[in-house]
């Protein structure tokens, strides 16, 4: 399976290819951050993030797509440029027909750290080591998207089995009825 991450941001958007299954070994095919400047127009900053998303779509070629979900902060601001950054890579992946998933902060530390209230710098270090890089990826943003791509490697196949037993469990209670 191979799975593109997406730690959205407006700014600093990050993105990290990670191919493998889960149980084995991972490997890192790609790590960066699609950057627009801050004092660029809203348009203009959305559009240099779809082509930088482009980009990695013609680049890996990923199965999946995998974003951070939007949660309420404080700061309004960051969440709608966050959740602008976020509807860009989903449109660039259901463009394309790709599957796109979505994975909380919290669930993405647990899967990664084994704590959902893990710090930055634990996934880093956790990302670093399940990749076997010499050194944690840097920003943090793009330790995060490989963070990502990753918790979807390993969470999707019991994901997919969930929603396997609940269509069996709607065609039995349809026929039943």
């Amino acid at each position: 399976m191979r799975v593109l991450g997406v730690d959205p941001g407006l700014t600093r958007c990050g993105v990290g290819v990670v191919e493998g299954v889960a149980g084995r070994p991972l490997t890192m095919l790609g790590v960066g951050v699609v950057r627009t400047p801050a004092d660029a127009e809203l348009g203009h900053r959305l559009v240099a993030i779809e082509r930088g998303i482009e980009q990695w779509l013609d680049e890996h070629r990923p199965e999946y797509v995998a974003v951070e979900r939007v949660f309420s902060q404080h700061n309004v601001r960051t969440v709608m440029g966050t959740a602008q950054a976020s509807a860009v890579a989903m449109l660039c992946a259901s463009r394309r027909g790709i599957p796109v998933a979505l994975h909380t902060p919290s669930e993405v530390k647990a899967a990664v750290t084994g704590s959902g209230r893990a710090d930055k710098a634990q996934v880093g270090a956790m990302v670093t080591r399940l990749l076997r890089l010499a050194e944690p990826p840097k920003p943090a943003d793009a330790a995060d998207a490989l963070a990502l791509a990753i918790c979807h490697i390993w969470r999707a196949p019991a994901q997919n089995r969930l929603q396997q037993a609940v269509a069996a469990h709607r065609t039995l209670k349809g026929r039943t009825a």
